[in-house]
C-alpha cells in the first residue's frame, strides 16, 4: 500500500511491489495473481470497523456512519487505493466481485440491517427495498469521489441524509407492508 501511494496504481507492478517486500516474484505470484489482488488484500486489512450505531435516531446514525466513510474515503492509506480498485474493477469482472465479496458486501449489509431496524421502527417506508435506501443515500458519496474527485463534507452529508429521508418517510396514510423480497 505505501508503494502504491509513493508511484500511483499504473506504475505498481509485481516487480515493484516483491523488490520492497524484498522476495522474488514468484513468491508474490504464488499468493496473489495480479496487482489489484495485492492491493484488495491490503485495502481489506486497512478499512476499519464502519459499523452503525443503534439509536433510535436512523438519521443520527446515517449521518454519524456516512461521515466515517467518507472520512476512510479521504484518508490516504484507503482513498486512492480503493478508487484505484473501482476502476480497474470496470475492466476486470473478477476484481469487480473479489471487490463486492470481499469488502463492499459486508458494508452494504451492515447499512441493510440498520436500514430494516428503521423499517421495523416506522422511520423508513416498509415498502421500500433495503439495498434500493443504501444505494439512495451512500450512491452521492460515491458520486462526488469517483466523478467530481471530491467527498462530501459533513454538511452535505447531513442534507443527503435529510432529503432522502423525508422521501423515505412513511405517510401516515401508507399501508405498513413489508419490503419487496
Amino acid at each position: 500500500m505505501d508503494l502504491c501511494r509513493e508511484v500511483g496504481y499504473r506504475k505498481l507492478s509485481i516487480e515493484g511491489i516483491a523488490a520492497r517486500a524484498g522476495v522474488g516474484k514468484n513468491t508474490i505470484y504464488r499468493w496473489w495473481p495480479s496487482k489489484s489482488a495485492v492491493l484488495l488484500d491490503g485495502l481489506v486489512s486497512a478499512v476499519t470497523d464502519v459499523a452503525f450505531p443503534h439509536t433510535a435516531d436512523v438519521a443520527a446514525d446515517l449521518k454519524t456512519q456516512m461521515v466515517t466513510v467518507a472520512g476512510s474515503i479521504a484518508s490516504p492509506d484507503i482513498g486512492p487505493h480503493y478508487a484505484a480498485l473501482i476502476g480497474e474493477a470496470q475492466q476486470d469482472p473478477e476484481l469487480a466481485r473479489a471487490l463486492w465479496d470481499r469488502l463492499i458486501s459486508h458494508l452494504v449489509a451492515a447499512a441493510v440491517q440498520r436500514i430494516q431496524l428503521a423499517q421495523r421502527q416506522g422511520q423508513i417506508r416498509p415498502d421500500l427495498a433495503p439495498d434500493l435506501v443504501v444505494e439512495l443515500l451512500y450512491g452521492p458519496i460515491y458520486y462526488r469521489y469517483l466523478i467530481r474527485q471530491r467527498l462530501p463534507d459533513e454538511e452535505h452529508i447531513n442534507a443527503i441524509v435529510d432529503t432522502a429521508l423525508a422521501g423515505l418517510a412513511p405517510s401516515p396514510a401508507s399501508s405498513q407492508t413489508a419490503p419487496p423480497a
